[in-house]
């Protein structure tokens, strides 16, 4: 398990390197720490910009070379996101690093969570939030989803369509309340009695019956944030999402 000091020492050397890269052309801190909300737990976040766009996947090869020579990586995994790279690396200490990398005509702050520590950032963009109504419809999509694998007794897919459609439905709440809605970052940030909602939902064991029963726990709270947002589509799918809890009923 890695330690505080042990993160520390290898986020000074990483930026420390990345100084002496004559490629980067700025380094910024993100996520946690740079948000001031840093604990135990928390990962390591940078980001590069990398000042001929022609050399990026160069400099990027070079860096996950040395993540491997000098801490010993298990094991990597490449995010792309616009023109970012994102390197996830996971090391025998189970700390994660993150590392990414952009062209430095796009090297600017995404989130509030970016601390420039040289070089220079363009104007900042922030990401575009996921949207009210593509939220509700990827939640309709897990409920139709988890009617028929109850229906089929596809037990354990029908526990990870509830499932989804539980994370969206409390995704929406975050969007209400102004939190993180992706990854679920802001569930926790959210009143308890949200949440509190939620809970009848998770599968405790699986058979049809108790998974009918966390699916109409769901279906009532989706349907609950809906309406707090826009009452006339709650009435538009009250009939279809209803339907769906009793028909998943009826197959038991």
């Amino acid at each position: 398990m890695f330690t505080p000091e042990d993160r520390d020492r290898i986020r000074a050397d990483l930026l420390e390197k990345a100084a002496k890269d004559s490629r980067i052309s700025g380094a910024a801190i993100t996520g946690s720490v740079a948000a001031g909300q840093e604990d135990r737990w928390s990962d390591i976040d940078l980001a590069f910009g990398v000042d001929n766009a022609v050399e990026l996947q160069k400099v990027v090869s070079d860096w996950t070379a040395y993540m491997y020579e000098q801490y010993m990586a298990s094991h990597h995994l490449e995010v792309k996101y616009g023109e970012w790279i994102y390197r996830v690396f996971l090391l025998p200490t189970t700390l994660q690093v993150d590392l990414a990398f952009v062209a430095a005509t796009e090297f600017r702050a995404l989130a509030p969570t970016f601390r420039l520590v040289f070089g220079e950032a363009n104007e900042s963009r922030e990401v575009k939030r996921p949207q009210f109504e593509e939220v509700v419809g990827l939640a309709w999509l897990c409920a139709l989803h988890a009617r028929s694998c109850i229906a089929r007794r596809q037990l354990w897919r029908a526990e990870y369509m509830i499932s989804g459609l539980r994370d969206h439905a409390l995704a929406l709440a975050c969007l209400r309340h102004g939190l993180p809605s992706i990854h679920g970052r802001g569930m926790d940030l959210l009143p308890r009695a949200i949440n509190a909602q939620f809970e009848g939902s998770l599968v405790r064991h699986l058979d049809t019956a108790e998974l009918s029963r966390g699916f109409a726990v769901a279906i009532h709270g989706l349907l609950g944030e809906i309406r707090c947002v826009d009452k006339e589509l709650a009435g538009r799918l009250h009939k279809a999402l209803n339907h769906l809890v009793e028909t998943s009923h009826s197959s038991l």
